[in-house]
């Protein structure tokens, strides 16, 4: 069974985590990296949001394509 880059477990990761940042990360079972990724979109989007005055927080998303990235290609250790 495959659990790299490209596999269901990292394909679902990935969606998960295109919805939320961090989301996915937690699926894997990677709780400190989930916070990590959470709370960068938070910030991020905050501050898109302040300097901007915008309703789109543009730095959310750039965020969860990011976190989105890290589950897609994910290798667990050992494996």
């Amino acid at each position: 069974m495959s659990n790299g880059p490209g596999s269901a477990g990292n394909v679902i990761a990935a969606i998960c985590s295109l919805v939320v940042p961090g989301l996915g990360q937690l699926v894997q079972g990677r709780v400190l990296s989930a916070v990590l990724w959470f709370l960068a979109a938070c910030i991020a989007g905050a501050l898109t949001w302040l300097l901007t005055l915008s309703l789109f927080p543009f730095g959310w998303f750039v965020v969860s394509v990011l976190s989105c990235i890290s589950a897609a290609v994910y290798r667990r250790q050992g494996a």
